[in-house]
């Protein structure tokens, strides 16, 4: 599950357009932080992509992605062009497949490889759309998992919000602020559709005779929309763009890492994932709702900037300011896997995050001062790369070592204890002088 927003020029502070995005998957599924140049293809050359291969294009753009790390696909990305696209799943009554086709991930980043701007980027996935269709397995582990798509997709002009049901989709502009979360959101306005997509619906009878079409309450499966908890998660979020200010970068960290409003948030006192910073907790509700990666994008004319924790939890992690200019990102250490290793950027702060866990808000309040005092130095002036990297990581290894000093106060759900101690098992993972 994952909760994606977008502010554009007359809801920001300095007239920018700001994304942002949590990337919410399994606890264990690793997700990659990368960077891929602008590149060249001969005529004729394919693209091979999670399940399928398609043509590629002569020319694709140079893409910053988090990505799965099975995944060809990506969850969020951001290109040289400022193009911003992040993806959510929704479920639909339109079939699903287990086989074959793009899915969701691949279409988010063969537009961003393809696409000089946001409008373009809707073109380009409903024309993959109609072409390939979407399908295919979804989950790491949970090998029956399967959804359609919503995208919200900005540059620095403009936003949209693309939201599809099997090879059906609807599109609208934005104006102001906009947030979706698992749900169809689109109702009975919207600038550009599928030909079939209102026939559809009065066909199979989800239109009644005399009603207005709208394309959420035709299309949305009621089971997922209402036990995602999408509104609740969805209504925060448009809760705090709309407090009454201009959005600025600082806010939407603080959107991305909310829980609620509340200062001793539990993560083993709840069952639905109502909350935008999202933590795993068992395995039937909130499993696959670990925000594995989180990115805001900064798009203006004169400059775009993205900030990205190239983390999970965003609540225990930095945010770090990333340009399209020179050594893009540094070395964030060996190639991904399900597993456990000291020596990668996600998974040394994997082991800091599970820590806090066992005493979430105690330890949680340690990092927050310093958290906040370093990415307001760098909102103020942006530091090279490599030494904002280098930066979180010492203060990442000083939190790991204060918490792990500290007595364990609140006595955690059992249910809770052995869901994370059998994730902490699967991939290796011991955490010294900690319950988990």
């Amino acid at each position: 599950m994952c909760d994606t927003f977008v502010a554009t020029s007359s809801a920001t502070a300095d007239g920018s357009v700001i994304f942002g995005k949590n990337s919410d998957r399994e606890p264990n599924e690793a997700q990659a932080l990368e960077y891929n140049p602008p590149a060249s293809f001969p005529e004729g050359a394919n693209v091979r992509c999670t399940y399928i291969e398609i043509p590629q294009v002569q020319e694709t753009y140079g893409v910053l992605l988090s990505r799965p790390f099975w995944m060809w696909g990506c969850e969020i990305g951001v290109n040289e062009r400022g193009v911003a696209i992040g993806n959510e799943a929704v479920w639909t009554k339109m079939p699903l497949s287990r086989k074959g086709g793009l899915t969701g991930m691949d279409l988010l980043r063969l537009a961003l490889e393809r696409s000089p701007s946001a409008e373009r980027a809707v073109e380009v996935m409903t024309e993959l759309l109609t072409e390939h269709g979407q399908g295919g397995i979804c989950g790491y582990e949970d090998k029956k998992l399967t959804y359609h798509n919503s995208y919200l997709v900005a540059d620095p002009r403009e936003a949209w919000v693309l939201e599809t049901a099997g090879p059906l989709w609807a599109a609208k502009r934005i104006t102001g602020s906009y947030a979706i979360s698992n749900g169809l959101t689109i109702g009975e306005q919207f600038d550009l559709s599928h030909p079939d997509l209102i026939e559809t619906a009065q066909r199979k009878r989800w239109l009644k005779k005399g009603k207005t079409f709208n394309f959420s309450e035709c299309y949305s499966d009621w089971f997922y929309h209402t036990f995602t908890a999408c509104r609740t998660r969805r209504g925060r979020s448009a809760q705090l763009l709309g407090d009454g200010k201009p959005l600025e970068v600082k806010d939407t960290f603080a959107i991305l890492r909310d829980h609620g409003g509340k200062d001793t948030y539990r993560p083993d006192r709840h069952y639905l994932m109502n909350h935008i910073c999202a933590h795993s907790a068992n395995s039937l509700s909130r499993h696959a709702t670990q925000s594995t990666a989180s990115l805001v994008a900064h798009l203006s004319s004169k400059a775009r900037t993205v900030w990205a924790t190239g983390t999970s939890a965003p609540c225990t992690g930095v945010f770090k300011p990333i340009q399209f200019e020179g050594v893009v990102l540094p070395d964030l250490g060996p190639e991904l896997t399900g597993k456990y290793d000291p020596n990668s950027h996600w998974w040394r702060h994997e082991k800091l995050h599970r820590s806090l866990l066992n005493d979430f808000s105690d330890r949680l309040a340690v990092i927050y001062q310093k958290r906040e005092e370093l990415e307001a130095e760098w909102v103020e002036s942006l530091p090279d790369i490599s030494v904002a990297f280098e930066r979180a990581f010492d203060l990442e290894e000083e939190w790991f070592e204060r918490i792990s000093e500290m007595p364990i106060e609140g006595k955690l759900k059992r249910n809770y204890r052995r869901y994370w101690k059998k994730q902490n098992s699967n991939v290796g993972l011991i955490i010294s002088r900690i319950g988990l």
